[in-house]
């Protein structure tokens, strides 16, 4: 599946209607503007015909008489239009106040801005909840005056109509806002706490619309059918209000779970997309941050999750480029806090080139053709010692030491260090012509494991295989191909059944500084360089 698959079907923030992530501030401005104006004005204008479709049929109460018909005939269009231009030119401008800086390139909101900018939605909800609660209270004086066997069923459906309205007016507003909400969030801690309406209020509010409200509704319906005013209700009316109140249900019901399954799953499903990436290994991943609840703190927990471990994969590159990818591995293995000093004797190869003329070339040459052929020299030595499973161990000078077999055991090490010495010699000779380079390889005992102080230690090896390779080397430059290698190495090469061995032919012995007894060498078959 390829990268961003998931999360580019929904958009950044949970739905392509809130568009992409680096969309201007005027585009911004406008989708909101339109967003806000078309969900909220649809939901107050359906909002307003099922009360009126409850209290003219679902109400068991007296039918509306000529005078009320033309009253609510003038008054609800009236009242509606109204509070809709009203709230509108309100809502706007306090809106845009609190959000000035979001539709402002290159602003950086402060705590308090951010804290208004989250707010906005309960505030604009509040402010509907007003306006319904200014109707519910018209509409019920208006009925009292007219015809007031039915004031207390419009007073209470007009109420519960307020209730209900407000509540989805919240979730849209809030789905609306969540470009504006990822702004104001965007470089909040997770511990910071800039939050909006949490996750437990908004299930109550989702019980309250979905539940509470139909289920008063049809205790309405069963109180008004008891009382003087409904008692005339047959058994076919009160199936009618039945069915009536039951559709509302339905069709509001699913409304609502459907926004606050949005509005709860929309941040987890980007978690979830965002956690498959990292399991990929992309940890440029990050997940924006559109929610001032506990899930928004999920979201920003996940980015630092990420953050901490891109700065963990730096230091680990950064440590395997120093130490060697083996040892940074094995160190990892043992554990964090538990790697001590100390070290372990195995027998191992060890590779030691070294520069000739290196000292002559640097005085005749500027710093940047010098340090352009060391890079050019290190390079091959390490792409060779990589190649054969080795461990470039230290870089002294314009010298390396590579070793096989530690701390990653390698059943043919000497067959190995061999190999990477015939084939770094063939491509120094082409690739870096400018100086000349001798390349010993030994084989023996050493002890191998971190030295150095609790505080600061390294991973090396020390014996006598060390010192031979670094001697050999340096009899090397005066061999033609400038390849040298002690013969116990093709010896252990050949007890290993590796075909290396039969490329390499004795080449005499000397005596090593240090040493007892002669050394007899090797160099590499003639054509085997």
């Amino acid at each position: 599946m390829p990268r961003g698959s998931l999360s580019s079907r929904r958009g950044p923030f949970g739905s392509r209607l809130l568009g992409p992530r680096d969309q201007g501030p005027r585009q911004l401005r406008i989708r909101i503007q339109v967003l806000l104006t078309v969900l909220l004005v649809s939901t107050n204008l359906i909002g307003a015909l099922v009360v009126f479709v409850v209290n003219t049929w679902a109400i068991p109460s007296p039918s509306p008489n000529r005078e009320m018909v033309i009253a609510l005939a003038i008054a609800i269009p009236t009242y509606v239009f109204t509070a809709a231009a009203v709230g509108a030119i309100w809502g706007t401008t306090t809106s845009l106040r609190a959000l000035r800086w979001a539709t402002q390139p290159g602003v950086d909101p402060d705590h308090t801005q951010r804290a208004r900018a989250l707010r906005v939605p309960l505030t604009l909800t509040t402010m509907q909840l007003l306006m319904w609660g200014v109707g519910t209270v018209l509409f019920t004086l208006l009925t009292v005056f007219l015809q007031p066997s039915r004031a207390l069923g419009t007073g209470l459906t007009v109420g519960i109509g307020a209730v209900v309205v407000a509540g989805v007016s919240y979730l849209l507003t809030e789905f609306s806002l969540r470009p504006i909400a990822a702004r104001a969030l965007a470089d909040v801690r997770v511990t910071e706490k800039v939050r909006g309406v949490g996750v437990g209020p908004r299930m109550a509010i989702f019980w309250i619309l979905g539940t509470g409200a139909p289920v008063v509704g049809l205790m309405i319906a069963a109180i008004l059918a008891l009382t003087p005013a409904g008692e005339d209700a047959t058994l076919q009316q009160l199936a009618v209000v039945t069915i009536i109140v039951c559709g509302i249900v339905l069709v509001f019901g699913f409304l609502l779970t459907d926004l606050n399954a949005r509005a709860v799953v929309a941040p987890l499903l980007s978690l979830r997309d965002a956690m498959r990436e990292v399991e990929a290994g992309h940890l440029d991943a990050d997940v924006v941050v559109y929610d001032g609840t506990e899930l928004g703190q999920l979201q920003s927990g996940f980015n630092d999750m990420v953050t901490g471990l891109q700065e963990r994969e730096l230091i680990r590159d950064l440590f395997g480029r120093h130490v060697g990818q083996e040892v940074a591995a094995a160190a990892a293995a043992v554990g964090a806090g538990e790697v001590e000093l100390g070290g372990e004797t195995r027998v191992c190869s060890v590779l030691f080139v070294d520069l000739v003329g290196s000292t002559t070339y640097a005085t005749q040459h500027g710093p940047t053709e010098v340090v352009a052929v060391l890079n050019r020299f290190f390079g091959v030595v390490v792409d060779e010692v990589d190649r054969h499973h080795g461990l470039v161990n230290k870089f002294i000078g314009d010298a390396v030491l590579a070793i096989f077999g530690a701390p990653v055991e390698h059943a043919d090490h000497a067959a190995a260090a061999l190999a990477a010495a015939r084939a770094m010699a063939s491509r120094l000779a082409v690739e870096v012509p400018e100086v000349g380079a001798g390349v010993g390889v030994a084989t023996g005992q050493v002890v191998a494991g971190n030295v150095g102080h609790e505080q600061r230690f390294e991973y090396t090896v020390i014996g006598d295989a060390v010192n031979s390779a670094s001697r050999i080397t340096d009899l090397a430059k005066d061999v033609p191909g400038c390849v040298l290698a002690a013969w116990d190495s093709v010896e252990a090469a050949r007890e290993a059944g590796s075909m290396e061995a039969e490329r390499w032919v004795e080449h005499g012995e000397t005596m090593l500084r240090g040493r007892g007894e002669p050394t007899r060498l090797a160099v590499p078959a003639e054509g085997a360089v």
